[in-house]
């Protein structure tokens, strides 16, 4: 239920109503269909512009985790990524550990590793 105070409205979501909207953008047109050109990108932490005040750098961080898993449904361990980008290894887990909570990436029980989600 929406709370108005003089902030402004205050809307409180569940874990599970948090899950299904990113479940619910991550269809085709959402936000795993912007995924498709991730494949292209040129990813390393050098070139990403870490000093820029303006720019967030966990969501920089993030985004390169992100970037950095194949489309093709392939799958990459933690480590890997983590060397690709030059961040720590427990940094760049709990960036996956987050991208799978969310459910844009999801861990291969038999590897024990990390790929994109399949699409709904």
């Amino acid at each position: 239920m929406p709370q108005i105070s003089e902030n402004g409205i205050k809307i409180e979501l569940s874990k599970a109503q948090i899950n299904q909207v990113v479940r619910e953008a991550s269809e085709d047109d959402g936000l795993l269909g912007l995924l498709g050109g991730l494949e292209d990108l040129d990813v390393k932490a050098s070139s990403m512009p870490m000093d820029d005040v303006r720019l967030s750098r966990s969501l920089l961080r993030g985004l390169m985790v992100l970037a950095s898993y194949p489309t093709d449904g392939s799958t990459r361990s933690v480590t890997d990524v983590a060397h690709q980008l030059g961040m720590g290894i427990s940094t760049t887990h709990r960036y996956t550990s987050t991208l799978v909570e969310v459910g844009v990436l999801e861990r291969d029980p038999e590897s024990r590793q990390y790929r994109l989600a399949k699409k709904s």
